[in-house]
């Protein structure tokens, strides 16, 4: 988040450390980087080895023989009140714009019951605890059980119970036991509820994970950092943060009056990390393990926002990117289970093209055909969402522009962002779910508003002049809102995927893909063995008779405070063999095939099941 409407002053309390940083990485990198751009990064998506010419300014016409495509349709339909999710979130504002109230909630899509369909988990904020008088505190937790697309509210006698100020969730079942659970991250100490077949406790206390009572906490995760089969926990803390520090600040913008304080007003804090001893008992490791990042002043440098675990080497272990605001990004890469190694400046993710921090939101990641990996995160208004590439030998570029993500995404603020194939065609749409962060910001930027329509670039192929194409939205998806979260799964079984987005102050928008129903996809559930339950970690290949792959990992928690389904659905091109070959590459590191999957399927893969190829020596 920015300090201006504008783009952020990143000067922080270790401006020396930082700026140095950012001169030396930009003058020695700057030519080389300008030639990669333009000879190397379009190459991500693309396998034809035609390459265009780049110029950050606006093109006037075509560079290449490519030419825009007619895009097609996307229609999607409101169907939260039918669905009978009624759910309002509250951020409790009063007028003294205190910084939280600007940054929730959290959302997760997710198996509670086991009953093979997505249930629904929605985090609220509520009122300060000093400006409640008769206000009804609304639950900080609120659970919808699916009901074959009916979502029914079994928060109470759940157990989910707790007063806090509400951020994000992540959910993973911590001791084997074919349950799911839920971590919930709030302003304060955080939340673990065990679930016992439908009814929850809190554990947070007992099992280590509750945090400091004055933390911040937002994006969290849970992953297998060390192979040994049990989900591990990474939890993102944001800034330094009270409501006498936040008076001590007491921001103002020119024509507003009082405002949402930017983080560069704020301490940076260190992260969690913890690890499970295979019981769902954690130990933080975050020191020992690298994950504490500081200047050179001693403090601590990061402000995070969001957390991807991601294999970004496929050396066949968990590294973690995360997405900081006006300070730079982090990429922790594993060393054999052992330890991190930041690397975010070396790797090319931690700065934008102009070697700037930017005010990082959520964050997601693909994979092409050749299983070159992209990271996608969303920034603040009049940045650019970042878009950076991976190349041979392991570094990255931001080619934002070069994608044709650029000049449209600047135009908004983006927290939730996710890859989706929407319409089945086995290449994944960008989403972004955006909405500024100050209620009045027209009054002094015109080109900016605090409710704000989701964004949605169509990924066109190869025959287009850029990899992705903005979509003029309409209906629904054009709605303007204050956009936070942002989810999906497939709430029918048919095949397309559905969207959520959480909003602050307002009710979360369930949308649902309308396309016409066909059998151009293909979809499955992970089940581990040896490996963590959930299969969080896993990645899959498909592959059709005509050859083309599509690479998917399992890893739900994704976007801004959210998560998403576990089961991955892939689109197929309308024409083909019916039968799929199906290659999965378990957290351990054993690999199996399953041949001949019917598409238009819903598909159940359990470790062990399939004809064992292999060992990943990746």
């Amino acid at each position: 988040m920015s300090d201006s409407p504008g783009r952020p002053d990143v000067i922080e309390e270790d401006e020396g450390d930082e700026s140095a940083i950012r001169r030396a990485l930009w003058w020695s990198t700057g030519v080389l980087a300008t030639v990669a751009l333009i000879t190397i990064a379009v190459l991500f998506f693309l396998p034809s080895p035609e390459i265009e010419t780049i110029d950050e300014r606006e093109s006037t016409g075509p560079v290449t023989q490519r030419v825009d495509q007619t895009p097609p349709s996307f229609a999607f339909t409101d169907i939260t009140a039918a669905a009978g999710i009624d759910m309002q979130h509250v951020n409790g504002t009063y007028g003294d714009r205190l910084l939280p109230e600007t940054m929730g909630g959290g959302v997760a899509f997710t198996d509670l019951d086991n009953d093979g369909d997505d249930d629904l988990i929605l985090i609220n904020s509520g009122y300060w605890p000093w400006q409640r008088s008769d206000q009804v505190q609304p639950p900080s937790i609120t659970l919808y059980r699916n009901d074959r697309g009916t979502f029914i509210d079994m928060t109470p006698g759940s157990g989910l119970d707790g007063d806090f100020y509400g951020m994000g969730v992540a959910t993973g079942d911590i001791d084997q036991d074919g349950d799911t659970d839920i971590f919930v991250t709030a302003v304060g100490s955080n939340f673990l509820f065990r679930n016992d077949r439908g009814r929850f406790t809190d554990i947070s206390e007992v099992m280590g994970v509750r945090g400091a009572d004055d933390a911040w906490s937002t994006s969290a995760a849970f992953f297998d950092y060390d192979n040994d089969g049990d989900l591990d926990l990474i939890v993102c803390n944001y800034v330094a943060w009270s409501k006498s520090i936040n008076e001590a600040v007491d921001y103002q913008l020119s024509g507003i009056g009082p405002a949402y304080g930017p983080p560069t007003d704020f301490a940076g804090t260190q992260s969690y990390l913890y690890r499970n001893d295979g019981s769902g008992r954690y130990t933080d490791v975050s020191a020992e393990a690298g994950i504490h990042v500081t200047g050179q002043s001693g403090a601590a440098v990061g402000k995070a926002l969001a957390v991807l675990p991601i294999d970004v080497n496929r050396d066949g272990w968990m590294d973690l990117i995360i997405a900081n605001d006006t300070v730079r990004n982090f990429a922790f890469i594993n060393q054999l289970g052992e330890r991190f190694a930041e690397s975010g400046i070396s790797l090319g993710v931690a700065f934008d093209t102009s070697g700037q921090a930017t005010g990082a939101m959520g964050i997601d990641a693909v994979r092409n055909q050749r299983s070159q990996i992209a990271i996608a995160i969303g920034n603040f208004a009049n940045e650019m969402t970042s878009f950076y590439v991976g190349h041979d030998g392991g570094a990255f570029s931001d080619d934002a522009i070069i994608s044709g993500i650029g000049a449209d995404s600047r135009r908004a603020l983006t927290f939730g962002l996710l890859f989706a194939d929407l319409n089945l065609d086995g290449y994944t749409e960008l989403i972004a779910a955006n909405g500024h962060v100050e209620p009045e910001i027209n009054r002094i930027q015109s080109s900016q508003h605090y409710k704000q329509s989701l964004q949605l670039f169509w990924h066109c192929g190869r025959q287009c002049r850029k990899t992705f194409q903005p979509i003029d939205l309409t209906g629904d998806l054009a709605r303007p809102m204050a956009g936070r979260g942002l989810t999906t799964t497939d709430l029918e079984g048919d095949g397309d995927p559905d969207l959520l987005v959480t909003t602050i102050n307002s009710a979360p928008l369930l949308l649902r893909n309308d396309m016409p129903a066909s059998d151009h996809w293909v979809s499955m559930k992970l089940q581990g063995m040896t490996s963590n339950q959930e299969a969080i970690g896993a990645e899959v290949t498909v592959t059709d008779a005509q050859g083309f792959k599509q690479h998917q990992q399992v890893m739900p928690s994704r976007s801004y405070l959210s998560q998403v389904s576990l089961v991955l659905t892939f689109g197929l091109p309308s024409s083909g063999a019916p039968e799929l070959e199906v290659e999965v590459r378990w957290p351990g590191g054993d690999i199996e095939k399953w041949d001949n999957l019917p598409r238009g399927e819903h598909h159940r893969l359990i470790e062990g099941t399939g004809t064992l190829t292999g060992q990943s020596t990746l």
